[in-house]
């Protein structure tokens, strides 16, 4: 028998089976690797997919948040994307999305725009006044949204509300013309007697006289003026000092009574204190004159001559006092009760000149009234007299002096 080759058989088919046997081995570890690989794959795919997920919400977050109004078009026009600031904006109250400009905003002036920024890749400082929303006015800026592989990628709009920055620029124009109008009037009338005087006018007694009165009473005016100039700014800075104090507001009313009695005996008006002696305040005792002064005065100028201006007050409830100052003159037109509070505003311009009021009166009433952390408003009807309430914290009876600042 031939050992030899049974031998070299055995271990050529041993040598086999160990090749198999390897090569099953390796087969395993590969398949093992791949589901390794595969999950490895698989977490990874899942933890970017949540980071974008996470990604969109902070983004959405924000866009959600912005005070300006954001708008995104597709490369074909409609809308993929408005913030809740740009629905309110615009007052909207259905969804626009997938919507043409004109079809959800209905103005060509945007689809403009749009058609701008895609043409020219961004618009800047584009102003628009909403129709039919007491002069809304909103800046616009655009841009392209290009792609480096692509014509057109759609474009981003975002809408700046600059409505109150228009309001505010408006009333400092006004506020600066008003001031100009009240120093130049006085002064040019002061100029025009001192040059009369010194070309010789004061050489007779009598015209000098009635030359320097009509100077002291203009040169009065403008010291009033100022006067009120400096109140109003102050009180509008937020950084009035109040002396706060217990206040007998009978007798406040007193004294206000007591400084304008003079005027009031020249137009015959009555005026009567009708506050019941036992009501306090918590106030500053001279802002509070301050307030009565103009509130008297007032009613004493334009309300009826011959007739009477009554103050009063009641108690609204635990920590509220309620005054009020009314005449029986012929009252303010409705439209312009709104306005009565506003810096120089006069409703009849003419006989407000002729009084010589500053036209600053009524709004240093109602910032004062307001750092008290109360309010002002007026009731009038044609023919009925015009009626102020304000309004001032009750005075506790342990109530202490104390120093507060407004702001």
């Amino acid at each position: 028998m031939d050992y030899t080759g049974l031998l070299l058989c055995g271990l050529g088919a041993a040598a086999g089976g160990g090749v198999a046997y390897w090569q099953w081995q390796r087969a395993d570890r590969s398949a093992d690797q791949l589901r390794q690989s595969q999950h490895e794959l698989s977490e990874l795919r899942a933890a970017r997919h949540r980071e974008l997920v996470e990604e969109q919400a902070k983004q959405l977050t924000v866009f959600n948040s912005m005070v300006e109004g954001l708008l995104i078009l597709d490369e074909d026009g409609r809308i993929q994307f408005a913030n809740p600031t740009l629905g309110q904006l615009f007052s909207l109250s259905g969804e626009i999305r997938g919507k043409t400009l004109l079809e959800a905003l209905r103005l060509h002036e945007l689809q403009g725009v749009a058609e701008r920024a895609m043409r020219e890749g961004r618009v800047t400082g584009f102003e628009l006044v909403l129709p039919g929303s007491s002069g809304r006015v909103l800046q616009i800026n655009a841009a392209s949204l290009r792609e480096p592989d692509r014509l057109h990628a759609g474009s981003v709009m975002v809408f700046h509300d600059l409505t109150r920055l228009k309001q505010l620029e408006n009333l400092r124009k006004e506020f600066v013309a008003n001031v100009s109008h009240e120093l130049r009037t006085p002064l040019s009338l002061i100029k025009g007697y001192a040059e009369t005087l010194l070309d010789g006018a004061k050489d007779d007694p009598a015209i000098a006289s009635r030359f320097l009165h009509t100077i002291e009473k203009h040169t009065d005016r403008l010291t009033f003026l100022i006067e009120d100039l400096l109140s109003i700014s102050s009180l509008e800075s937020g950084q009035v000092v109040l002396n706060m104090q217990r206040i007998d507001l009978h007798d406040e009313c007193a004294q206000a009574i007591s400084d304008l009695t003079a005027r009031a005996t020249d137009r015959e008006v009555t005026l009567l204190n009708e506050v019941d002696p036992a009501i306090r305040v918590r106030a500053d005792g001279d802002r509070l004159q301050q307030v009565l002064y103009n509130l008297v005065d007032n009613a004493i100028k334009y309300g009826r001559a011959g007739g009477t201006v009554r103050l009063g007050a009641r108690q609204l409830n635990a920590r509220t006092i309620e005054g009020w100052v009314m005449d029986d003159g012929p009252g303010i037109p409705a439209d312009a009760i709104d306005r009565v509070f506003e810096r120089f505003y006069r409703v009849d311009r003419a006989r407000s000149r002729e009084q010589g009021g500053t036209g600053l009166g009524l709004s240093i009433v109602k910032h004062i009234i307001q750092v008290h952390g109360g309010d002002v408003r007026l009731v009038s009807e044609p023919g009925k007299g015009a009626h102020f309430f304000y309004t001032l914290p009750v005075a506790n009876p342990e109530s202490m002096t104390s120093t507060t600042k407004s702001g």
